[in-house]
């Protein structure tokens, strides 16, 4: 499977929604950790509850996350959207269940997150759009370890081959 993103950004704040809302996008799913909040944030930046307020007017948004409820009820409750924990990604089963529940059709969803090896496979999976960002704090789940190691050989891999290059961001 092909894994390179379709877009990668440095960070939500740098995405172009308007190109996305050009394209027919009108469902944003956005990871939570290190996407939109460093691990040891427990309420949303103020600069994440103004990005998400102006999304709002013209997107449906998600957040979609491995974290537990407790970590994840509090951003998605400040933000005013809907939000699923325990996600399982890249497993999509909850995530296709959540969209067909909602009648979103998958021409029309973006996905955003950090992680090659769950957000960028959970979304080339289901064909929908994919935006990386860079990690925004360099504190980690153990597990994510793992996860961030297998990026890493992608990533090289990629770059060898002059296919994606770390900070080179594009749309």
């Amino acid at each position: 499977m092909q894994l390179k993103p379709d877009i990668y950004q440095k960070d939500i704040y740098h995405i172009n929604y308007d190109s996305l809302y050009q394209k027919g996008i009108r469902f944003l799913i956005f990871d939570l950790d290190n996407t939109v909040a460093a691990l040891d944030e427990k309420v949303p930046s103020v600069s994440a509850l103004k990005l998400f307020s102006k999304l709002k007017t013209r997107f449906s948004c998600l957040l979609l996350s491995n974290s537990l409820k407790k970590r994840v009820k509090p951003f998605g409750e400040a933000l005013g959207i809907p939000y699923l924990s325990c996600a399982m990604k890249p497993i999509s089963f909850r995530l296709k269940h959540y969209l067909r529940k909602e009648k979103i059709s998958l021409n029309q969803v973006a996905i955003v997150g950090d992680q090659f090896m769950t957000d960028m496979v959970l979304g080339k999976k289901l064909g929908i759009v994919t935006i990386f960002v860079d990690v925004l704090a360099k504190k980690d789940y153990k597990i994510t370890g793992f996860n961030r190691y297998r990026e890493k050989k992608i990533i090289d891999q990629y770059e060898q081959n002059h296919l994606f290059e770390r900070g080179k961001y594009y749309e």
